[in-house]
């Protein structure tokens, strides 16, 4: 079956790797094996901590003040963090040749498709790297970046990320980050909440003219780690016309005990936890809006459910789906088809 992958890390861990490369290397995700297993398209992430490029914490941290016609940012680490988005881009262009493009408009996936070569699409995560600074939205934009995760783990010029913290969850967009939103629209980026708090996700609904998506994020209601989306959050998701991708970190499919490594192999989530959340997720929000967003290279293997190791296992989700009552037509859409409506409905051009 064809699919499409909504998130993977692999470009940002490649940087730390040497010898290894897009086409082929020891992560769960690279173009040959992407290949074999039948993928259409993968989201590739450009995934910058900001705490990784130096600067005092308080810097990184410290939301940037950023209102309309006026800018004060905080020149810490985000520059450099900015510089080394930019490289990754250019890392995954140098990667194409006859099986692997990048991939910035509804042509040119159908392009791919139609020459068999493996289309990549470009995200940022962590909107944190805007730094105040708007015009960096459409030099992102150029730079055929067609998603941005607003925030990672932190506070940023946008807004706030997940948290246990109910008074951090509850926080909205800040004025940039709406700012940022209608700019995305403008342009036909897609908005990805995930990693972002709960507040900013309602902000998110209420600002943007176009679908958003949840690109990594499950069910909360299954498993309750906020990184996850409520029943209400994946009901206005759906209506809003968006879709959430399916994660299978363990962590946020199944309760885990915080006191015990997830490494003893006790708290691994199986195949079948991806499926319940996959059909909780069509249940609340519709089978227009169920998809993949494995996060695969966003953490290690011990962490993967069993029977995952890479790529090559994708084919096992669709036969628990089918476990899990789903029919073909909305295991075909979660593959591929859903994704593929946001982008007509969002990109342009």
């Amino acid at each position: 079956m064809k699919w499409i992958d909504m998130h993977c890390d692999t470009i940002s861990e490649l940087q730390k790797r040497k010898g290894e490369s897009l086409h082929r290397n020891q992560l769960c995700v690279d173009v040959e094996r992407l290949k074999r297993a039948g993928a259409e398209a993968q989201f590739f992430a450009c995934f910058v901590n900001a705490a990784d490029y130096g600067g005092k914490k308080e810097d990184w941290m410290e939301p940037c003040k950023a209102e309309k016609g006026h800018r004060s940012v905080v020149p810490s680490s985000w520059d450099p963090a900015y510089e080394n988005v930019l490289n990754m881009i250019s890392s995954a262009r140098k990667a194409e040749d006859h099986s692997f493009t990048v991939a910035a408009s509804e042509q040119e996936l159908d392009q791919a498709r139609g020459d068999g070569r493996l289309a990549g699409i470009l995200t940022l995560e962590e909107g944190g790297v805007l730094n105040g600074n708007i015009e960096r939205v459409k030099e992102l934009y150029e730079e055929r970046i067609r998603l941005i995760t607003l925030t990672w783990n932190y506070e940023n010029c946008l807004g706030s990320p997940n948290s246990r913290d109910p008074e951090v969850m509850s926080r909205g967009l800040k004025p940039f980050g709406k700012e940022v939103v209608e700019r995305m629209n403008d342009l036909g980026m897609l908005i990805d909440v995930s990693h972002l708090s709960d507040g900013g996700f309602w902000d998110c609904i209420r600002v943007s003219r176009f679908p958003i998506v949840a690109s990594h994020s499950n069910a909360r209601a299954l498993c309750p780690h906020p990184r996850n989306l409520t029943d209400e959050m994946l009901h206005a998701l759906g209506n809003k016309g968006g879709v959430a991708g399916m994660n299978f970190y363990s962590a946020f499919l199944r309760k885990m005990d915080r006191n015990r490594p997830m490494s003893d192999g006790n708290d691994r989530a199986s195949l079948m936890d991806i499926a319940l959340h996959g059909a909780r997720i069509l249940d609340q929000a519709g089978e227009d809006a169920l998809a993949l967003g494995t996060d695969l290279d966003g953490f290690d293997r011990d962490s993967l459910p069993y029977g995952i190791r890479d790529v090559l296992d994708m084919e096992k989700i669709w036969e628990e789906l089918k476990r899990a009552g789903l029919t073909e037509r909305q295991i075909e859409k979660a593959a591929h088809e859903n994704v593929r409506r946001v982008i007509h409905e969002v990109w342009k051009g």
